[in-house]
């Protein structure tokens, strides 16, 4: 098996499973008990978050461990939304992940917040001039993903964060997809939220860096745990294991990226030169930094993006149709339908998503098992 959708999940990491095995078995206090077996669970908390912190380029007390980048993008969007909005206008774009989207949408509906969605150009990404247009002087909160989730596309946050925060407005960035590939700190942003499945952590483990200067109205009420912004007792084995992860992925990353981008674009050449009709989708490979460099997508006008994924996978390539997050949805893509892309055509998209583990010669093989499918009879 080739596989190829680590966009989707990645195997957890040995060393993230070792870290985490003492806090499911001897370690096994409540990190809020004040005696010895809950003080030794708490130390190992703490010393998940000063790690994870280190990475980030921010304080401990920034560090918000959650179920997963969902529930943080939930939290750092709603908190500090609703904890001291100053006027009542959100900033987006229509290309993020959902849990931006329904979160930003919940806060208009319930919440009477104005939204405005960024205009963003052919290949997904948005500009400061772009970003600059819809401000306002009232504005609350931007919200703009470091890299799109389907598409791969790059946005140069630092830049963005600037003109946001021009107008006094706080920003959060969604870097699930970015972590490990990219650079995560000094982006200038007040939020950032990771997934620990992502990285070689469980599923269930997430994270929120919140500036601890901003407040935040937490979106579960109890204990007060984790500084109160998030009730609850603290999942320590996967915060240990997240952390772990986060290290070793930031450790790896110059190298894994270079070698990640030099197998993408073998794939993606291969591809473009399989099919006339083939679509890159998200930046071009030749703007270096713009995309992902583990990040290959494509629209087949003529096929359907499931079928392509479907004899692929009969063949031992494991790729998807788009996002994993969209269960059971057989509508377009919306990030793809954004970028002006007919509906029919986002019908047929598939996306190669490279990760630590891909080799050469797997890159290779795949190129050739994709580009078999696309020229086979329908």
């Amino acid at each position: 098996m080739i596989y190829l959708d680590s966009a989707a999940t990645v195997p957890v990491r040995r060393e993230a499973l070792e870290a985490a095995w003492p806090y499911l078995t001897g370690t096994f206090g409540n990190p809020s008990s004040h005696h010895a077996v809950g003080e030794a669970a708490a130390a190992g908390l703490e010393d998940a978050r000063a790690r994870a912190a280190a990475v980030l380029g921010a304080r401990r007390g920034d560090i918000v461990f959650t179920a997963g980048g969902t529930e943080a993008a939930n939290l750092a969007l709603k908190g500090l939304a609703l904890a001291a909005p100053r006027g009542r206008h959100l900033v987006t774009a229509p290309t993020e992940h959902e849990a931006v989207l329904e979160s930003i949408d919940f806060l208009r509906r319930v919440h009477g917040f104005e939204v405005d969605l960024v205009e963003v150009g052919p290949d997904g990404g948005v500009g400061p001039e772009a970003l600059r247009a819809v401000l306002r002087e009232d504005t609350t909160l931007v919200s703009l993903a470091l890299a799109n989730n389907e598409i791969g596309t790059v946005h140069d946050l630092r830049a963005l964060a600037e003109v946001a925060h021009s107008v006094g407005a706080l920003v959060h960035t969604d870097a699930v997809q970015a972590a490990g590939q990219l650079e995560l700190r000094g982006l200038g942003v007040d939020a950032l939220t990771l997934s620990g499945h992502k990285l070689g952590a469980p599923k269930g483990s997430g994270l929120a860096m919140i500036r601890g200067r901003h407040p935040l109205e937490p979106l579960v009420h109890g204990g007060g745990q984790e500084g109160g912004r998030r009730s609850g007792t603290e999942n320590v084995a996967f915060a240990v294991a997240l952390a772990v992860a986060l290290e070793l992925a930031e450790a790896e990353r110059l190298e894994t990226v270079e070698r990640l981008a030099e197998l993408r674009d073998l794939l993606v050449r291969r591809v473009l030169a399989s099919h006339d009709g083939v679509l890159l989708t998200g930046a071009d490979i030749d703007r270096p930094g713009a995309r992902l460099p583990g990040h290959a997508s494509f629209c087949v006008p003529g096929r359907s993006g499931e079928s392509i994924v479907l004899d692929l996978a009969e063949r031992g390539v494991i790729s998807s149709s788009g996002s994993a997050c969209a269960a059971g949805s057989d509508e377009p893509s919306h990030v793809l339908v954004a970028l002006g892309i007919p509906r029919e055509v986002a019908q047929t998209a598939v996306r190669f998503t490279l990760g630590r583990g891909t080799t050469a010669d797997e890159a290779e093989q795949a190129a050739a098992t994709i580009c078999e499918v696309l020229t086979s009879p329908r």
